[in-house]
């Protein structure tokens, strides 16, 4: 449920802002907001001011506390001030927190460009030894030249070419040896004497060849003589990195708790900045306004009575009565209903004075869940999975939601499955299940049901949605709801009169009263009342879609155990079953909750939700993300 909000005023001495203020976050239940005012104090240069530095200061604690990658342990440290310090230990602080950014940054460039130069090093790794096993090649001619060539993936025929022109072009006084690579490329050592080597060079800049040069940096521009070079260098980089990385451990170790103390202090005094600026404060008084959940006024004027006395006053402006569209936003609802809001939130907030869909999603969501699902042994399989989230998450954690969310769906679907008799489908009559219903016979009795289901979701919806527009004093959009509730009663009633469930005589009068309903519904919301009818009778069809899905999974579990004995080999069909029912229990989670989301967002929301409310922001303490 949305809860009841109150606007406040607080008025009091201008020299007691600030500790207004202090008072506000340490309660953290203000939502401030900009009084309306009729003169706009005009903008304090030293606030200004004071909020670049804070903004650098947090930016060098937040890089350093990201280059150091600081621990949880550090990401909940303690405010490092409870109030604003003097500037010579500000500054002092300032200094210190750029000094280890400064570190972090040079020791995390450092540790950056040696990872780079490792794996460059590596790179060549496989060409090291592919040449390495080609060196003794080399003193053919111990005054020629060597030449060092990696031929892309797919040209190792073009091994042959090339050693075919460079024999007609240079005769004897050229080799060429090749190794095939791991990557599909070729290494090709080409040897030629000292009278040769000039020519050859031109001829590969003549093909486009390139020469694979040693790495830079290791003073030797022969790739064979490199090679010492290259395993030292790497022996070399990792003593390094492993020396960059005690530095980066012992500064975090010294500088962490430090830097996230900072930090919240930081992000607290920003806070209290923006705060001061949706103050309206003149020479002598200063006046404060927000909105707070109405159950809390009293905590509100204890604490400050408490901390500042009757100095600063606190004034309700009256109750909120649902029609303040500004009114910030926040949800409350019961332990059991609770974790739905997992699902309610991936839409926007509604409108403050609508209505929270929370605890429909609750008592629906499921139903619809289960009656797709309605399996004992997929549930069971469900439940299993969301007992391992469960133990897997954290408390307040979006997973702990999720788990709960489908433990009721898995309690749901079990239900449902003893009422239907399915075990992995066909299996329940084996296992002693007595099918109340069977889905597999009583195919249209399904089908109707699921519409009757749909018809009375769609009802609720247009009662929810003439409550809110009644509460929020929409009484002509409120009674054209109830007009449209009453038309599709009148309808249903009317055709259960045409097939004579209902006795036959009652048909002239409903026809009559369908007729005056839709006059009175277009006098009231006009011609678009009539394109809005028709498709709440299609959104009411779309429920159908439970008896379709519900149906197909039963009839791949029953396929899945026919092939028990279809494929000849007991253990093979069971294998086949196994496997076939793993993909129809997938299947069977996944297509239930993408419908029953859609039925709830589409059909059921479109009635009376709202979007597009103001989250509830209190005023209070920076806290760090879990």
């Amino acid at each position: 449920m949305i809860v009841r909000m109150l606007r406040v005023r607080i008025a009091g001495p201008r020299a007691r802002l600030d500790e207004t203020l202090g008072v506000l976050q340490d309660l953290a239940v203000l939502h401030v907001d900009r009084p309306p005012v009729a003169e706009a104090p005009a903008p304090d240069p030293g606030a200004a001011r004071e909020r670049r530095h804070l903004d650098r200061a947090l930016a060098d604690v937040e890089t350093a506390l990201d280059r150091l990658e600081a621990p949880a342990s550090a990401r909940g440290a303690a405010p490092a001030w409870t109030s604003v310090p003097p500037l010579p230990v500000l500054a002092d602080a300032m200094r210190r927190a750029r000094r280890v950014r400064r570190r972090a940054d040079a020791l995390a460039t450092r540790r950056s460009a040696l990872d780079d130069e490792r794996h460059v090093l590596l790179r060549y790794r496989e060409f090291f030894q592919a040449f390495e096993a080609l060196l003794g090649h080399e003193l053919t001619w111990p005054d020629g030249q060597a030449f060092y060539v990696v031929l892309r993936r797919g040209s190792g025929g073009a091994v042959d070419d090339v050693r075919g022109s460079l024999e007609a072009a240079l005769g004897g006084e050229v080799e060429l040896l090749a190794r095939a690579l791991s990557t599909g490329e070729t290494a090709v050592l080409i040897l030629a004497s000292a009278a040769a080597a000039p020519r050859v060079s031109s001829l590969l800049a003549a093909a486009r060849v390139d020469e694979l040069p040693a790495p830079a940096g290791l003073g030797e521009t022969n790739l064979l003589r490199a090679l010492p070079a290259i395993r030292a260098r790497l022996d070399a980089i990792a003593r390094e990195e492993r020396a960059v990385d005690a530095d980066r451990a012992a500064l975090a170790r010294s500088e962490d708790d430090w830097l996230a103390g900072v930090r919240a202090w930081l992000r607290d005094r920003l806070a209290q900045l923006d705060a001061r600026a949706c103050a309206w404060a003149a020479e002598h008084l200063f006046i404060i306004e927000g909105w707070l959940p109405a159950a809390r006024l009293g905590d509100l004027q204890a604490r400050l009575a408490a901390s500042l006395g009757p100095a600063v006053v606190v004034s309700p402006l009256g109750a909120e009565d649902w029609r303040d569209e500004h009114a910030p936003v926040t949800l409350r609802n019961p332990p059991l209903f609770r974790p739905f809001e997992v699902l309610t939130r991936m839409l926007p907030l509604p409108r403050y004075g609508t209505i929270d869909p929370t605890p429909f999603v609750a008592l629906f969501f499921p139903a619809l869940f289960g009656l797709m699902l309605g399996d004992v042994g997929y549930g069971l399989m469900l439940a299993a999975l969301a007992l391992v989230l469960r133990v897997r998450s954290t408390p307040d954690s979006a997973l702990r939601s999720v788990s709960l969310v489908a433990l009721a769906c898995a309690s749901s679907a079990v239900v449902f499955g003893v009422i239907f008799g399915e075990f992995f489908g066909s299996l329940g009559a084996r296992v002693g299940l007595h099918a109340f219903v069977d889905r597999e016979q009583a195919t249209i009795p399904f089908l109707g049901f699921a519409i009757a289901l749909g018809g009375v979701h769609i009802l609720l919806g247009l009662v929810l949605a003439g409550l809110g527009a009644w509460r929020r004093g929409h009484r002509r959009e409120a009674v054209g709801r109830g007009v449209t509730f009453a038309m599709l009663v009148l309808t249903v009633l009317l055709l259960l009169a045409v097939f004579e469930v209902l006795p036959r005589r009652l048909f002239t009068p409903l026809v009559v009263a369908v007729l005056v309903a839709f006059v009175v519904l277009v006098a009231l919301e006009g011609l678009t009342a009539v394109i809005e009818l028709l498709s709440t009778f299609g959104h009411i069809l779309s429920y159908a879609r439970i008896m379709a899905i519900g149906t197909a999974s039963l009839m791949l579990a029953v396929v899945a155990n026919q092939m028990v004995g279809a494929l000849g080999s007991v253990l093979v069909g069971a294998v086949f079953a196994l496997l076939f029912h793993l993909v129809n229990f997938a299947i069977g989670v996944f297509s239930p909750t993408i419908h029953a989301l859609r039925l709830h967002y589409v059909e059921f929301f479109g009635q009376f939700f709202s979007p597009g409310g103001m989250a509830y922001r209190p005023f209070g303490h920076w806290r760090p993300t879990p």
